[in-house]
């Protein structure tokens, strides 16, 4: 096993941390303060300028619990573990906490990406991973209280205890991941795979297969919880049409994107460019899993395809931006982000494009939001 540069992901992880809090300092301030005035701005305002959509949620889950019965589409893990933390410390530590746990998670995928890419792609491809990650354009998810940052750790070390055929360390894992997203659940086919390769005896393999049990243990918790508090186990799928998602096939959306940017929209609106960014990131992550299918590992592939399927599934069709979310979404498929290092190491102009665009349209949508503009 490869030992990874923990000099070099420290640097990576604070650099770009540093660069979003400078993000933070220059535009909060140039935007919010009066013109030419001399007075600073409202210092509380300033640091919870990154309290906004659902991190608010999340942070207000933590401190109050499931008040309202949309909040139950919010997966438990993440504002449980805030709230254990911040409890102790009264009102004002949920925030500053539920962002500490948001970035270590980061921190901890960082590790655990460049251990599944190096074993894949070797080392160079491994540090482009890493890099690639942290100025996506929406990785501003990673530093804001969200649970993106969790759920990619705990997925992300679930197929890494899965290729080290540790399946106790790799269900415990995956039940967690099951309360933190509902995507979680999907956990059990690249588990099924990756045992099924393993080439176990019959009986080591029902032995092996018994941990796949909490996998979905995680959800059914939740399922039971919610019926609990709603009367309704699937509350949290059952309640997204409160954000215009509803069933509908994979294509449906992509066709209705286009529909929007070519034909609906007029040119330069707002729901015109969020079209484009949504659209623009869901047919890269689809070419980069076609790209990938062959040289990355079968449980992978399997991956990448169901988180985008079960995204396509679940699209909002009837808004303006059909593909709601999606540029936050595909944070969740670290196989993408190997397959588009191998490609840039390959292909130097790319990378090129790549360290000149993701930093741009990273700041851009972060001031984006810590200015309370909706974005995502």
């Amino acid at each position: 096993m490869k030992r990874a540069p923990i000099r070099d992901i420290l640097w990576l992880f604070f650099n770009t941390r540093l660069l979003l809090l400078l993000v933070t300092y220059v535009s909060y301030i140039l935007l919010t303060a009066h013109q030419y005035s001399t007075n600073g701005v409202d210092v509380a305002a300033f640091f919870s300028s990154w309290n906004r959509w659902d991190a608010a949620n999340y942070v207000r889950i933590a401190e109050f619990g499931y008040q309202t019965r949309f909040d139950v589409a919010f997966f438990p893990l993440y504002p449980l573990l805030i709230a254990l933390i911040s409890f102790p410390f009264g009102h004002w530590a949920y925030l500053p906490v539920g962002t500490l746990i948001s970035n270590l998670a980061l921190l901890g995928a960082l590790f655990v990406m460049y251990q599944l890419a190096v074993d894949s792609e070797g080392e160079e491809v491994a540090s482009r991973t890493l890099l690639y990650l942290c100025i996506f354009p929406t990785a501003l998810f990673f530093f804001a209280a969200y649970n993106e940052s969790l759920f990619l750790f705990l997925t992300s070390a679930s197929f890494l205890a899965m290729r080290r055929q540790r399946w106790w360390l790799a269900g415990l894992l995956g039940f967690f991941a099951a309360l933190t997203r509902s995507a979680g659940v999907l956990l059990v086919l690249p588990y099924l795979y990756e045992l099924w390769i393993s080439q176990s005896g019959r009986r080591d393999m029902l032995l092996k297969l018994l941990p796949i049990v909490l996998i979905p243990l995680g959800t059914l918790l939740y399922c039971l919880y919610c019926w609990q508090i709603r009367g309704d186990p699937l509350a949290f799928a059952n309640l997204q049409y409160h954000w215009g998602r509803q069933f509908t096939w994979p294509w449906q959306a992509i066709i209705q994107g286009f529909v929007e940017i070519f034909w609906i929209q007029p040119f330069g609106s707002f729901y015109e460019v969020h079209s484009v960014l949504d659209l623009s990131a869901t047919l890269a992550f689809i070419v980069l899993t076609i790209v990938g299918w062959r040289k990355l590992r079968t449980s992978y592939n399997l991956w990448m395809v169901l988180l985008v399927v079960y995204t396509l599934f679940s699209s909002t069709i009837t808004k303006d931006d059909p593909l709601l979310s999606n540029q936050r979404f595909i944070l969740e498929m670290f196989p993408a982000f190997i397959t588009l290092a191998s490609l840039s190491i390959r292909h130097p102009r790319l990378h090129q494009a790549l360290i000149m665009l993701f930093p741009a349209l990273l700041a851009t949508l972060s001031i984006l939001f810590i200015t309370n503009h909706w974005m995502v």
